[in-house]
């Protein structure tokens, strides 16, 4: 008869109080990092792991959709039908409501060794610079623990824009992990489960956070039945708001 299984509690708790923050990295603006990724394991053959959410949903800083996972989507529903209106209005609202994507991947981050795998959250840019490194016959698979290499990440923000820009490159040569063989192997057996790091809202909770936001408290739906909702984020960039939920 097996004991307990405290690892599986202390990701029951984190789940719980909504992930964990330890966790959850992400790199410091006018700084450049050394990070060394790893691929998630059980993954259909991917790296990294893509996530969709619904984001410009009120406050909330980001929803993880339910279709993703092939539940009933409540927003996915929404969306449907202000397409189907054929309305310039309706597409409109229906174009907020798109999920956007938004990529994980486990890293070592050079310099916080201490800290093991940690989770680094990115948008579609910095994913088609990695992914174009690991097809590039001089790279070849930068996540791999012995003949991968080190990535150097710097986020700037660049004269004329408003928000800074994540950069990735390659260090030249190949290096291992870590040099330390048992290191290494813990470092890959203890790849955080990015499940852990979210709470999947329920088919009814999506509906209600969708509906709030469609008619706020003391409105009523407008004279086609339909509603028109269109409280925007208070976020200053998308970044900030995922930023917000993976330190929720």
């Amino acid at each position: 008869m097996g004991g307990v299984d405290f690892d599986a509690i202390r990701k029951k708790l984190a789940k719980l109080n909504g992930g964990s923050r330890s966790s959850s990295w992400k790199p410091k603006e006018g700084e450049e990092h050394t990070v060394r990724l790893l691929s998630f394991p059980d993954n259909d053959g991917q790296p990294f792991k893509e996530l969709y959410f619904y984001y410009n949903i009120g406050s909330n800083p980001g929803l993880l959709t339910l279709s993703q996972s092939g539940k009933p989507d409540p927003v996915q529903e929404l969306i449907t039908k202000l397409r189907a209106e054929g309305t310039k209005e309706s597409y409109e609202l229906a174009k907020k409501l798109y999920p956007k994507m938004r990529t994980y991947a486990p890293v070592v981050v050079r310099g916080e060794e201490e800290k093991g795998v940690q989770i680094w959250g990115f948008g579609k840019t910095v994913y088609q610079d990695l992914l174009g490194l690991m097809l590039d016959e001089d790279y070849g698979d930068i996540t791999d623990p012995l003949s991968g290499r080190d990535i150097k990440v710097a986020c700037n923000k660049l004269p004329g824009k408003k928000w800074a820009m994540t950069s990735v490159r390659p260090r030249p040569k190949e290096t291992p992990l870590s040099k330390n063989p048992e290191t290494a192997s813990t470092w890959m057996s203890s790849i955080p489960n990015i499940d852990d790091m979210f709470t999947e809202k329920t088919y009814d909770e999506l509906s209600k956070i969708i509906n709030d936001w469609l008619v706020p408290e003391g409105e009523s739906p407008d004279d086609s039945g339909t509603t028109r909702g269109g409280g925007g984020s208070t976020h200053t960039s998308l970044d900030d708001a995922f930023k917000e939920l993976e330190d929720s």
